[in-house]
């Protein structure tokens, strides 16, 4: 090894030391170390191995790594223009707001009619209708339902999908109860 070999490598080390003796890189950023340049009396170098950069220090269970001191941005809101066609089919199976095949029992003298608008059902579904004579029950779509009566009970069943008016006296009154079939 020549002499400007070595005093290039001692200058290398002396730095390395000097970074990691100020409490390592993560403390301290070490300068570039450049190697003088050739005079007149010394031949230029060939090849001299040089550090590029010292790897920075992974994260340790005592210390987490570093973060951004600013929040990350959420992304921005779903955008839907007029007119945009339905991505996801319409749902087959009841939702909370929608009921199955079920029996809906619905007796005149315990329930406030006027309070009940509307009701949706799947196809299959029964309302029974209890407390009211033959004849004063009507729908507007005769088609989409199957109407029976007996002993005080209408019974509706809805055996095609649609929207159907049913209309109800009572009190001198006509309620009518929007039901939509799926």
């Amino acid at each position: 090894m020549s002499r400007a070999s070595f005093r290039r490598l001692v200058v290398v080390l002396a730095a390395t030391v000097a970074v990691a003796g100020c409490g390592g890189a993560d403390a301290v950023s070490p300068l570039p170390v450049q190697p003088p340049g050739p005079t007149r009396s010394t031949p230029a170098p060939t090849a001299i191995p040089t550090i590029s950069a010292i790897a920075a220090p992974t994260g340790s269970p005592f210390r987490p790594p570093p973060t951004s001191a600013r929040p990350a941005a959420p992304p921005p809101p779903p955008t839907r223009t007029r007119g945009t066609p339905r991505t996801t089919p319409p749902p087959t199976e009841p939702t909370p707001a929608c009921q199955g095949a079920v029996r809906y029992d619905l007796p005149l003298a315990e329930t406030e009619i006027e309070l009940l608008k509307s009701l949706c059902f799947a196809t299959g579904a029964v309302l029974r209708i209890q407390g009211i004579g033959p004849g004063l029950v009507t729908v507007d779509r005769p088609e989409l339902v199957s109407q029976q009566y007996e002993a005080g009970v209408v019974d509706i069943r809805f055996v095609r999908p649609g929207t159907v008016a049913v209309t109800i006296p009572k009190e001198g009154r006509e309620h009518t109860i929007t039901v939509v079939v799926r």
